[in-house]
């Protein structure tokens, strides 16, 4: 690789990753304490006051078994977290200079050669619903560099915050925890709400839901089994012994299942139908309940996950908010991979007087792309706002071209310079080389110009005079969506036409007409030298 030589190697510190696997998976991890057995409101209340004075194990465990026993659930942070994990990445150089492009082919590199990339990045996500995840990052070296060889998850009940609230590892040589090594994990945080990391997560907001739905469903399965069922009544005479009332019980019990059975003589049996039509409904609308307030918790919204009425511009709406969450997701994930993988690499191999480069999520919506570039478009083709390439490269994510590197052109203009040779060398009636074909079109291409300045000087009053009222309307709007809400509506935009004053405006196209005319016939008499 050009980037690595000997005199990168000389500028780095002397920085050194640690090679041993640190919190190595224990047979033990596997095993869980299942607090969500027999979960009451005062326990659920004491696992949070433990994860609250730094000792997270159960309520770490307690949220793995949410996601393992709610289907809901579970699905609302599946399509949380593969709204991240689906979108293409980006290594972006902090710079246009030679050696961050360098820096950032290296770290993209080492990424892509990471087979699980995306399980890691999945691995990491898991904070969305438990407020921290962690990842051990495996180092090794490779030809005199250091590069990644594996990372690896690692359990969020392995960690605790001691005492002074510093983030401490359980390993098999100190059970008693030690700090972080620095440079060995990748810790992401998600805070859905402020506060320590250990009550930021999602989980730890909708557990009461959770708890809530669980004494729900419980009730419901009881209420099923029997629901329907007539009662069945066993009568017997004040006389009746012990025996006799013990066989007419046996007796009810095998009518319900066998649907036949012997009793004593003397004794009845009679049976009451079901009249609880008014409570069928009950615990079904209590476990939607719960559900929609799960979904808003993860997704921001309900629509796009619950089945039930809803106006289509609802439902964009909503899908609005859940993509909201999606973009602050990659930002997220960006931040923390740029910060706990990407640095480490970066100052290991180059030192750390070097830039770090970027990570970038594309999580852009393809309509949204769309609506932007005709927004765009309208601001400069018909309005002639004058907007800096460079923002345009930046908005749309469009890597800037290098010089002398092949870019995309529409047909047409293709198209077109071919025409042109094809004239210009059977109108010569000999060969044209490219040196002056080069030469006719520089020539060409620069009386374009001077014509297109004189237009402009001459012209500059007119244009501001029409559009002055578009101006205006530039000068009153505060968003772009405000813009474009005004110009999609076809009343406001005749009323904006009326309000310009486009006598002159023959004039100036007269003019246009005639500059247009006189460079036809100037490249119409054009000749090979």
């Amino acid at each position: 690789m050009a980037f690595w030589n000997s005199k990168a190697k000389n500028k780095t510190k002397n920085k050194s990753p640690e090679l041993l696997e640190i919190a190595v998976a224990q047979v033990q991890d596997k095993y869980s304490t299942y607090p969500s057995n027999g979960l009451t409101p005062v326990r659920l209340a004491q696992i949070f006051r433990d994860a609250d004075s730094g000792d997270v194990m159960r309520q770490m465990e307690l949220f793995e078994e949410m996601e393992e026993k709610d289907p809901h659930l579970f699905s609302q942070l599946q399509t949380r977290k593969n709204a991240v994990t689906g979108l293409d990445y980006e290594i972006i150089p902090f710079s246009d200079e030679e050696v961050d492009k360098d820096i950032a082919e290296f770290v993209k590199q080492e990424i892509e050669s990471l087979e699980n990339f995306e399980d890691v990045l999945m691995d990491l996500l898991d904070a969305i619903g438990k407020g921290i995840a962690m990842s051990e990052i495996i180092w090794t070296y490779d030809e005199g560099k250091v590069t990644i060889d594996d990372i690896r998850w690692r359990h969020q009940k392995r960690f605790f915050w001691d005492e002074n609230d510093t983030l401490k590892v359980i390993t098999k040589d100190f059970p008693a925890g030690i700090e972080i090594p620095e440079n060995k994990f990748i810790i992401h945080r998600y805070k859905a709400r402020s506060g320590h990391p250990s009550r930021a997560g999602v989980l730890r907001v909708v557990a009461w839901m959770y708890l809530f739905k669980n004494y729900d469903l419980k009730d419901w399965v009881s209420f099923c089994e029997v629901f329907g069922m007539p009662l069945r009544l066993g009568k017997y005479n004040p006389s009746a012994s012990e025996e006799d009332k013990a066989a007419l019980m046996r007796a009810l019990v095998q009518i319900g299942t066998d649907a036949a059975g012997i009793i004593p003589d003397g004794t009845e049996i009679e049976f009451k139908e079901s009249s609880k039509t008014t409570s069928i409904n009950v615990y079904e609308s209590l476990a939607r309940f719960c559900d929609e307030q799960i979904s808003k918790a993860v997704l921001g919204q309900t629509l796009t996950s619950d089945s039930g009425s809803g106006s289509y511009a609802q439902s964009k709406t909503h899908n609005e908010v859940r993509h909201d969450l999606t973009v602050a997701d990659c930002k997220a994930l960006a931040a923390t991979l740029r910060r706990d993988l990407i640095r480490p690499l970066v100052l290991f191999n180059f030192g750390e007087d070097k830039r770090i480069p970027y990570i970038r999520f594309d999580a852009e919506e393809a309509g949204d792309m769309k609506e932007t570039a005709d927004i765009y478009e309208k601001l400069i083709c018909q309005i002639g706002l004058k907007i800096p390439t460079a923002h345009l490269y930046k908005k749309f994510s469009i890597p800037k071209p290098e010089d002398g590197e092949e870019v995309a052109a529409p047909p047409t203009t293709a198209a077109s310079v071919q025409t042109l040779k094809n004239d210009l060398i059977v109108r010569s009636n000999k060969e044209v080389t490219d040196t002056e074909l080069q030469k006719i079109d520089k020539e060409y291409q620069e009386k374009i110009d001077s014509f297109a300045d004189m237009a402009v000087a001459q012209s500059s009053s007119v244009f501001a005079k029409i559009f002055e009222p578009v101006m205006k309307l530039l000068d009153d709007v505060e968003s772009l969506d405000e813009l474009k809400k005004q110009l999609e509506d076809e009343k406001f935009v005749e009323a904006l036409y009326k309000k310009m004053d486009v006598k002159d405006l023959d004039e100036l196209l007269q003019k246009s007409m005639f500059y247009a005319d006189m460079l036809g016939r100037m490249k119409e008499n054009e000749r090979p030298v």
